[in-house]
């Protein structure tokens, strides 16, 4: 319904600025509404219950163990009651423990952690993603209704002149030809505000989409608050740390496989009935205990050619550290050469806006008395216009760059 207002009521296109939302508002949906963030918190919490699994898994065990089994021998013909002792009855409670050093369940531990400090990365990695491209569209929002409000102006003003330089005309101090030269120029930036209001209405729903927001009414919003930032470390931002954890990630790998090669230990009792049913079954009641233990002789080198996989994934891993470091800082010199650009040319262009403002406005005076032609002033207005559209896309121009560099430096 808002976009009807727009359409028919030129000169005030948005709601009441007190309504206005801001950047903030924006960023704070698209984290919330994220179903990509949500499913690595999802997994960040599955693997603090994997944690607990695992610390289950090394404290004792306690089983109830129930074998029985009947093998008659019928006319000779039957199982050798040697192996079988013909039937077997048992009814146990069993408790084991596998030995695990203190070391070995740190590092198994530590696996848990690193996945978690590996999840913690690209969240921050996707926040970053997805802030900068809500922050993008939404300073290309802003744009628009910066565009609006200046097309609001100009057709203000245009307006206003169209009723001045009618009654002069029929006065015959115009032309009828220079009044219908203005009148097109009046008509044009009728239709340029039009489509402005339509560009700004496509780009807040867009806006809306991208945060999660699920609303077609449109509203004004407010400047995005960006401000530059100072050069950063890179080695203690997001990108790099990733890398380190990786490192720690594979480190940890080659622990976990040295753990599979020493000596596994492992205990038991248990206590209960276990009988054959032959010869006083009523007093098989007893406890036996236990040690298990596994010593690897030789696996075939497989331990070596785990190591040489893991190598592998270092080197890989140092190549994609490397190149990325030397693109951050080739991105990050464009940037900052691309913004002084800008600051450079936005005080001239701002010089220029109010250079031909005030013509126009000096010209405002001597439209009355006839004293300037029409054309002139038209010329004046397109030239205010190309002017302030200059302006105006610099100063956008300028949030985006920031916006990049401060993505590269948070």
């Amino acid at each position: 319904m808002k976009m009807l207002v727009f359409m028919v009521v030129i000169s005030m296109p948005f709601i009441s600025p007190a309504q206005e939302k801001d950047l903030h508002y924006f960023l704070e949906m698209a984290k919330q509404n994220s179903p990509l963030l949500n499913d690595y918190r999802n997994q960040i919490l599955s693997l603090q219950l994997d944690s607990m699994i695992l610390r289950a898994s090394l404290r004792t065990r306690v089983d109830f163990i129930s074998n029985n089994s009947y093998a008659p021998i019928i006319a000779g013909y039957g199982y050798d009651e040697a192996i079988t002792n013909i039937a077997q009855v048992s009814a146990l409670v069993q408790a084991s423990k596998n030995i695990v050093s203190r070391n070995n369940r740190a590092t198994q531990y530590r696996t848990f952690s690193l996945q978690s400090r590996s999840l913690y990365d690209t969240i921050a990695l996707s926040e970053q993603d997805l802030l900068r491209t809500v922050t993008e569209q939404y300073i290309t929002t802003y744009g628009d209704q910066l565009a609006v409000t200046f097309d609001g102006e100009i057709y203000d003003l245009l307006k206003k002149e169209d009723v001045i330089l009618k009654k002069l005309t029929q006065a015959s101090i115009y032309k009828q030809t220079d009044y219908l030269n203005f009148y097109v120029t009046f008509q044009q930036q009728q239709l340029t505000l039009l489509q402005s209001l339509m560009q700004y209405t496509t780009d807040y729903l867009t806006l809306n989409y991208m945060a999660g927001i699920v609303d077609t009414v449109v509203e004004k919003i407010a400047r995005p608050s960006i401000n530059d930032t100072a050069q950063f470390d890179f080695y203690h931002s997001v990108f790099f740390r990733r890398y380190i954890t990786d490192s720690l990630r594979l480190e940890n790998e080659k622990r976990l496989i040295d753990y599979e090669y020493k000596p596994k230990i492992g205990t038991f009792v248990n206590t209960g009935y276990n009988s054959t049913m032959t010869f006083q079954p009523y007093k098989n009641f007893g406890v036996s205990g236990g040690v298990n233990i596994t010593l690897p002789i030789y696996d075939n080198h497989q331990k070596q050619l785990r190591y040489n996989q893991i190598n592998l994934l270092e080197q890989s891993r140092r190549v994609n550290r490397d190149f990325y470091v030397n693109q951050y800082n080739q991105q990050i010199r464009q940037l900052n050469m691309q913004l002084h650009a800008t600051d450079d040319l936005v005080p001239r262009i701002q010089e220029q806006v109010r250079y031909v403002r005030t013509l126009i406005e000096a010209n405002e005076i001597q439209l009355q008395t006839g004293d300037v032609k029409i054309t002139d002033h038209v010329m004046a207005i397109n030239n205010y216009l190309a002017a302030r559209n200059l302006l105006n896309q610099n100063l956008i121009s300028r949030l985006k760059i920031v916006n990049q560099i401060n993505y590269w430096n948070r």
